[in-house]
C-alpha cells in the first residue's frame, strides 16, 4: 500500500501512524499504541537552565523554512523509521500544508528542529532532532508556545521517553486518547495564529511558558 497524503490523513484521524523498522526496510507499519503520550494543554515544563540557555543564545526561530532539511536531521542517526516513502508522503503532505516544520537556527546553521501534522486543533509530534545540546528541547518550546497561542487542545508525541517526561508529557490510555482525539478534531486551531510573530524572541515564548528547577539540559 503506498503512502499518499489521503491515507495518511485518514489514518491519523483514527488515531493511528504509520512507521518503517529502518530506513532501508520497504514495509510501512500501521501502529496503535495501547499507551500514547502527550503534552497536556498547558502542561509543557521549561526548566531554568533551558530557559537561561534560550536567553543566551537568542536562537532564530522559524516555521516551515525548511520541512525537509528538518526531516533529513530527524532521520540523520544511527536507527530510524523514516525511510524514503516516508521521507516523500510527509513531504507530499508538507506541500498540501497539513505537515509543518519549525527550525531552530543558530547563524546560518539549523541546530534543531521538529517536524508533524495539524489536524482540527491536533497536533502529532512525528520526529525532532539536535544538531547542538538542547537544539530539540529548545524546538519544543517553541512549539508548545505557537500551539497554545492557535487553540491547539492536543499534542500527541506518540511514545513516552524519558526526555519527554522530564519536560512534562504524560501517558494515557488508546480509550482516552481516542476521547481528545475526537474532541480535537471537531475543534479549529491555527498553526500560524493571528499576529504570531514569523520569528518570536526569546523573551516573548519564554514569557508564557511555566517554569520548574528540574536541570534537563
Amino acid at each position: 500500500m503506498t503512502l499518499t497524503p489521503d491515507l495518511l490523513l485518514r489514518a491519523y484521524r483514527s488515531g493511528v501512524f504509520p512507521m518503517a523498522e529502518g530506513r532501508s526496510d520497504p514495509v510501512i507499519h500501521w501502529i496503535d499504541p495501547q499507551r500514547r503520550a502527550i503534552f497536556p494543554m498547558p502542561g509543557f515544563h521549561t526548566s531554568h537552565s533551558l530557559a537561561r540557555h534560550i536567553r543566551r543564545t537568542q536562537p532564530r526561530v522559524t516555521v516551515d523554512t525548511n520541512f525537509a532539511a528538518v526531516v533529513r536531521g530527524c532521520a540523520n542517526r544511527p536507527e530510524t523509521w523514516i525511510n524514503a516513502e516516508i521521507f516523500a508522503a510527509y513531504t507530499a503532505l508538507f506541500d498540501q500544508g497539513h505537515a509543518h516544520s519549525l527550525e531552530v537556527w543558530q547563524g546560518a546553521e539549523l541546530i534543531g528542529g521538529i517536524y508533524g501534522v495539524a489536524l482540527g486543533a491536533a497536533f502529532f509530534g512525528e520526529s525532532m532532532f539536535s544538531a547542538q545540546v538542547n537544539g530539540s528541547k529548545m524546538a519544543l518550546v517553541y512549539l508548545m508556545h505557537r500551539l497554545q497561542a492557535g487553540g491547539f487542545t492536543l499534542f500527541d508525541v506518540q511514545f513516552m521517553t524519558d526526555h519527554l517526561a522530564s519536560l512534562g508529557a504524560v501517558e494515557i490510555s488508546r480509550a482516552a486518547y481516542r476521547k481528545r482525539l475526537g474532541a480535537a478534531l471537531a475543534t479549529q486551531a491555527q498553526f500560524a495564529p493571528n499576529d504570531y510573530p514569523p520569528e518570536p524572541e526569546a523573551g516573548f515564548v519564554l514569557s508564557g511558558t511555566s517554569h520548574r528547577s528540574t536541570q534537563t539540559s
